[in-house]
């Protein structure tokens, strides 16, 4: 199968940022902890080229993704499909989270390439280069996955993806970037590689999945070490700003992911999709939850909360923002 699924949209795209770069030239030590989380980005490097065991075959016929993350596996919506077509569903299904993942280490690249100009001190300055260099490999090691293992299947970005990042990139508050990158997309990215690393049919896909975690911890400490002192000297329009931005931010990720273009690949209509979708939100709702919702969504809004508060944004107003989208704040 080729590239047809990307080459049929736009697959760039042109977006406004201006903001002012930090040229520091204080070279002595200054953020020891910092300089330790860059120290550990050098020693911890892979090489996607030679560190991935690529020669490790996958059979598309057992699909990618274990059949229970599937939206609809096991209700009335999917019944009607028989083996082969659910396995091409697995696939497709698969193909489209992986592409949202791939996307999203794309955009975080061009943001960390951006905060390495934007970020005061040369610790972070240094770090952030690093961070570039990971988004990097695990933009080469998403996009090789699918353009050889999973037959050149990406997916277009997602809207809800686009627009997060569109303003990820565009705003010229460092602190807004970190909180949107760092501190809730790598949020989202670590609890669903953690569960691809434990779950997945493709033992390659487990590898890789593992590897990116290796990184992602790093990321997300640096949003704990960057912000508290940040966030303490905001002023209240900032303050508010930010917390209305983190909202948003969350919300963009938590909904608006459902992959229509993989259910409309193996051929289901608009009626049977609605069917689907009508499921997963049922499901959502109701006490009997899938593994993935029980599994990801448990450490992903735990981790958000966790997080908050580490970085001082966890108080009455962000607590009721977080109740409206769904997530107990009391979780962490």
């Amino acid at each position: 199968m080729s590239a047809d699924l990307s080459s049929a949209s736009i697959t760039s795209h042109r977006i406004p940022a201006s903001f002012e770069t930090v040229y520091q030239r204080l070279y002595e030590c200054q953020a020891p902890d910092m300089r330790r989380l860059y120290e550990n980005a050098k020693r911890d490097q892979w090489n996607a080229s030679r560190d991935i065991d690529w020669d490790t075959p996958l059979d598309l016929d057992n699909g990618v993704f274990a059949d229970e993350l599937i939206d609809g596996y096991g209700t009335d919506a999917l019944s009607h499909l028989d083996a082969k077509t659910f396995a091409l569903l697995n696939v497709e299904f698969s193909s489209w989270r992986i592409s949202q993942l791939l996307h999203g280490e794309e955009g975080a690249m061009l943001a960390c390439s951006q905060l390495v100009d934007m970020v005061p001190g040369n610790d972070a300055k240094f770090f952030q280069s690093t961070q570039v260099v990971d988004e990097a490999r695990h933009t080469e090691v998403l996009s090789r996955y699918l353009l050889e293992k999973c037959g050149g299947r990406v997916y277009p970005m997602s809207s809800n993806l686009k627009k997060l990042f569109d303003f990820i990139l565009g705003t010229d508050k460092w602190f807004i970037k970190t909180v949107g990158l760092q501190l809730l997309a790598e949020t989202f990215a670590v609890a669903l590689f953690r569960l691809l690393g434990e779950t997945a049919k493709d033992p390659l896909l487990r590898q890789i999945c593992k590897r990116i975690l290796s990184d992602e911890s790093r990321h997300m400490g640096f949003s704990i070490l960057s912000l508290p002192d940040e966030i303490r000297s905001l002023s209240p329009s900032d303050q508010r700003e930010v917390e209305d931005f983190m909202g948003e931010a969350i919300a963009l990720v938590l909904r608006g992911q459902f992959p229509k273009e993989a259910y409309e690949k193996i051929g289901m209509d608009a009626a049977e999709i609605d069917k689907v979708k009508r499921v997963r939100v049922e499901v959502a709702r109701g006490a009997e939850s899938t593994y993935f919702r029980s599994v990801f969504r448990r450490e992903m809004h735990s981790t958000v909360v966790g997080n908050m508060k580490k970085v001082g944004l966890l108080n009455e107003r962000t607590s009721a923002i977080l109740r409206d989208i769904g997530i107990d704040p009391t979780l962490s």
